[in-house]
């Protein structure tokens, strides 16, 4: 959930030119090119950038076609019609995509899921329909492994909401809703650097992300609010969630769970603290469903670092050598690497080239990163080392108003 803090960071993306002539300009260039689909775009191979955006500034959901070879973006078209799509996934089959509405105004005082389909020969996008999740400010959508089920984190009701999936890949009714209680964290974090008024809510439970284990068995949810991270065996039949055993695994006091991350091998769990500022290491059992801290709680920070910071996105890289986290108004990616026993080595940072991370994802090839920034209002491009796992800058601002999410799609 966007913090309320009003700190900017000291650095700006762009410092030798007008970055609001920029802008001005850029969007224009992209306004004109959004009906055109690029001739080296039409058949297979084709990847496509989906942004999920608050349509404050946004305009729901911008596509844009990457360039293989160099990461640059060509804006495509928008789809509008949405509120708020701060989080948005694919189903497995990639036939259909799932987005968020946070808002606490849908059907009474609810947020709620809409449901499009895609295009298999475009990749072009069109709402199927729209349902509540039986709670306010959604801020994280997941879909399960066998794409029979789609979970919504509320964050500002402190629950979750599982959503069936129709055959024709529309959204049903919520068949369970699981509301979180617990006693609340304290204020600030007891592990938060030096100097810093990090403050995201801990007056109840905010759920802000749920997902299920690799294998689809059991939903996990990071709960800002009480500092845990719940587990919930779900019935793949009824869509019902029941506590596991244990019920949770706790972080430290006032830390703030945001969201987490499985490694490839699935013994292995991490999970970003926003309010903290760290990476906690969790053995996973997945027979059992039951999350273990292994010990170990990194920083997301620069050594040294003092003051506020608000973290927020985590990545796994495909081969599970690499995990990477966000820091917001330290404005960094952190990096680090995985041995093989799962601890987290090696430590460094790059800056994001722009304010407010919010979100990162690597495109499908592996080759290039793309980050959004929530107060810059653009998402900006590295190219990975696949070997280090290392980011350059490629130095491409692609504008988009308070982009939030991150999918991709390859025709």
């Amino acid at each position: 959930m966007e913090s309320n803090s009003s700190e900017e960071s000291p650095r700006t993306p762009v410092s030798a030119f007008s970055r609001r002539g920029f802008l001005k300009g850029t969007t224009a260039l992209a306004t004109a090119a959004a009906s055109l689909v690029p001739a080296e775009a039409q058949g297979s191979g084709q990847t496509i950038m989906y942004v999920g955006a608050y349509t404050d500034k946004g305009k729901g959901i911008h596509m844009f076609y990457l360039n293989a070879a160099d990461g640059t973006a060509t804006p495509w078209k928008n789809l509008t019609g949405l509120s708020n799509p701060s989080a948005i996934a694919f189903h497995p089959n990639k036939r259909y995509l799932y987005a968020v509405n946070e808002v606490s105004n849908y059907m009474g005082t609810n947020g709620s899921v809409t449901s499009i389909s895609v295009d298999s020969g475009t990749g072009d996008l069109k709402i199927m329909n729209v349902v509540s999740t039986q709670g306010g400010g959604p801020a994280h959508v997941s879909v399960d492994p066998a794409g029979k089920w789609v979970f919504a984190a509320n964050y500002g009701a402190g629950s979750v909401a599982v959503l069936p999936i129709m055959p024709d890949g529309s959204l049903g009714a919520a068949s369970d809703l699981v509301k979180i209680s617990g006693p609340l964290g304290a204020q600030p974090a007891v592990d938060a650097p030096p100097g810093s008024f990090a403050n995201s809510g801990h007056d109840a439970p905010h759920a802000h992300m749920a997902a299920t284990d690799p294998g689809g068995n059991y939903v996990m949810v990071c709960d800002l609010g009480t500092d845990r991270m719940y587990v919930y065996a779900l019935d793949k039949t009824r869509g019902r969630l029941t506590p596991g055993n244990p019920a949770f695994v706790q972080g430290s006091p006032g830390s703030g769970p945001r969201h987490f991350a499985f490694h490839p091998n699935g013994r292995l769990a991490y999970v970003i603290t926003e309010e903290a500022s760290t990476m906690m290491v969790l053995d996973y059992d997945p027979a059992a469903g039951k999350l273990t801290y292994k010990g170990q709680t990194a920083s997301t920070l620069p050594k040294g670092f003092t003051g506020t910071n608000y973290a927020s996105a985590i990545y796994m890289s495909a081969d599970g050598n690499v995990l990477y986290g966000l820091n917001r108004l330290c404005d960094t990616v952190v990096i680090y690497d995985i041995n093989p026993d799962g601890w987290l080595l090696n430590t460094r940072h790059v800056w994001t080239q722009g304010s407010y991370p919010r979100e990162m994802a690597i495109e499908p090839s592996g080759n290039f990163m793309y980050v959004a920034h929530s107060r810059s209002d653009n998402v900006t491009t590295f190219r990975v080392d696949k070997t280090t796992g290392n980011l350059t800058s490629t130095g491409q601002f692609i504008p988009i108003g308070n982009p939030s999410s991150i999918a991709f799609l390859t025709l």
